[in-house]
Order: C-alpha cells, then structure tokens, then sequence
C-alpha cells in the first residue's frame, strides 16, 4: 500500500485495486480509519478527533487530486506523493 502523505503523525496510504467506494487509509499511532473520499466520513476504524479533524481538512482541499490518485490507484499505474497539510 503506497504511501500518498505525511503530515503532523497522520500517514496517508492508497491500495492498488482496492474496493468501492473511492477512500483512503490514514494512519495514526496505533488507530486506523478508511475515509471516503466523496463525502470525507470514516467508512471503517476510528482516529482521534484531532486527528481525523485534521486528516478530513487535508483531504477537503485535496478531493480533486484523490480521486484522481483513486483511478489510477484502480488501473495498477504508480501513485504520486501529495502535499501535506501546512
């Protein structure tokens, strides 16, 4: 699972041929979440709320690029690194 961000604890992975719907993986300490890219809601796990807070706020400004990261993620084809959160 390739890492796509790194930001402020939160590590941000991206699977290959992974399942509908569109989402994400973040990463926090030992908690973990699934966040669905359309609507930012955690689909699956938990995060704290700071956290999440911040990964939903990384995500928001990043929706666009994500879902593109989530086609090609879908065709096989290598995922670039986005900007973390500053």
């Amino acid at each position: 699972m390739p890492e796509i961000c790194r930001f402020y604890g939160i590590v941000i992975k991206m699977f290959w041929d992974d399942h509908e719907p569109p989402h994400f993986h973040a990463e926090y300490g030992e908690h973990a979440a699934i966040v669905d890219i359309q609507s930012l809601a955690v689909i699956d796990g938990w995060l704290p709320s700071r956290a999440l807070g911040l990964t939903v706020e990384w995500a928001s400004a990043r929706r666009d690029q994500l879902l593109a990261l989530w086609i090609r993620a879908r065709a096989l084809e290598p995922l670039e690194r986005l900007d973390p959160l500053n």
